[in-house]
């Protein structure tokens, strides 16, 4: 009965009764309007109107929470323009006004955050902009393509800015996009063109080998052969590693086809020049000097050293040695000159230590060179397996073979050096035996 009370005291308020119609008064700038009829009796009527227009302020009170619950405030502006419009046609009787003013308090509020949110969604744009403007000059084309594609989705994700921003904005974004992808294309086309010249050039090499790899004018076309594989080291770019390999098979066979037949005819004319002088013995004589290096370690190191220069000087007169028994002699001869020079070395390095006259036995005088030259073979191997190490670093790619094959002489160096120090330690543990 209360509650009844209650709500007929509210309708009369803000509503009367005239003849057989409910009006609302006055409110706002509108003037009084008719909500509904006389059905049961007046103070019915008014009761029903106004509890028409509690359902009505309950939908108010309800978006309003929701509105300050929620991050996204901008989301019920709609909504709230939707209710405050119906203030001025929903059939019932109640405090119209108040709730009118409280959806345009919450209209300003959202406004208010929109506002913010699209200043700070201007910020965002420009800032991705910049972003994509800043890859203009850049060559990471992978990564620069996956850095605007996540710009892209960023750019999706922020919200909306002011209208008249809109047009301008979305210009520039695409505009630096479309400044990228455009420097991308033209670099990747530029790349294509050198790869083709590259490979046009390679061919063109090959082509000129194909050309000589039969000729019979051996001297004349030796010489063009090196020339054309110098062309090819110097040769400014790349292309993918199958393709150079192919390239690289196809000149080398035409250059080992020559070459080939270049040993076959020097091996021809070299036994020629062997029947023409049945008398030149190059074996014997080779055999003789290696037999006399291999005996200079008896002699003063002073006296050694030189003989041994002038050894090496002799043999390069001697005419070649044909067969295995070539490689077998000069590995002979070498060995004993680097028995020479290895203990020359060490007998100036013994000096240099102890300057006058070495302390101790003969024995002790040995077992110091002995020492010494292990030391040495320790330092040799650590520099051999440097070297090693950086052989086992380089890649395939046929701008390393030079200096692949310098480092692998330099190995094959130092196996000779340990080689020639371990036979000396031999050679001097033979004499403390003796």
């Amino acid at each position: 009965m209360e509650q009844h009370d209650h709500l007929l005291a509210e309708a009369r308020r803000y509503g009367y009764i005239e003849g057989d119609q409910v009006w609302l008064r006055p409110l706002l700038d509108l003037p009084a309007r008719q909500v509904g009829q006389v059905k049961e009796s007046a103070d019915a009527s008014l009761v029903y109107f106004a509890q028409r227009f509690g359902l009505f302020r309950t939908k108010v009170e309800d978006l309003l929470q929701k509105i300050e619950e929620s991050e996204n405030k901008g989301s019920f502006l709609m909504k709230a323009l939707h209710l405050k419009e119906q203030v001025a046609s929903y059939d019932a009787l109640g405090d119209f006004e108040g709730l009118h003013r409280r959806l345009t308090e919450a209209e300003e509020g959202i406004k208010v955050t929109i506002g913010r949110n699209r200043e700070k969604n201007l910020a965002t744009k420009i800032s991705l902009i910049q972003e994509v403007e800043a890859l203009a000059d850049t060559i990471d084309w992978q990564a620069g393509s996956e850095k605007i594609k996540d710009l892209r989705q960023g750019w999706i994700k922020t919200g909306p800015v002011e209208k008249h921003l809109i047009d301008e904005l979305e210009a520039r974004f695409q505009a630096a996009v479309d400044t990228f992808f455009a420097h991308k294309k033209e670099f990747l086309a530029e790349k294509k063109a050198m790869t083709n010249r590259v490979y046009d050039r390679y061919k063109e090499l090959i082509h000129k080998s194909e050309a000589l790899q039969n000729s019979n004018e051996f001297e004349e076309t030796t010489r063009k052969l090196k020339q054309l594989q110098q062309e090819w080291k110097e040769i400014d770019g790349s292309l993918p590693r199958k393709q150079a390999n192919d390239l690289w098979t196809r000149f080398r066979a035409a250059h080992n086809h020559f070459f080939e037949r270049l040993k076959v005819h020097i091996e021809s004319k070299r036994a020629e020049q062997q029947t023409a002088s049945p008398g030149e013995d190059n074996l014997s004589r080779k055999r003789a000097l290696v037999a006399e290096a291999q005996a200079l370690l008896k002699r003063p190191m002073s006296e050694a050293v030189s003989r041994a220069k002038e050894l090496q000087a002799a043999w390069k007169k001697v005419g070649p040695v044909r067969g295995e028994e070539s490689d077998r002699v000069w590995e002979q001869f070498i060995l004993a000159c680097d028995k020479v020079f290895e203990l020359s070395a060490l007998e100036h390095y013994i000096r240099k230590r102890q300057p006058g006259a070495e302390p101790g036995t003969p024995q002790d005088q040995t077992n110091q060179r002995i020492l010494a030259l292990r030391d040495f073979i320790k330092h040799d191997r650590q520099e051999q397996e440097v070297l090693e190490e950086n052989l086992g670093k380089l890649n395939d790619s046929l701008g390393n073979d030079a200096f692949r094959t310098m480092l692998q002489g330099k190995i094959r160096a130092f196996e000779r050096k340990i080689r020639t120090k371990n036979d000396l330690i031999e050679m001097l543990r033979q004499r403390l035996a003796s």
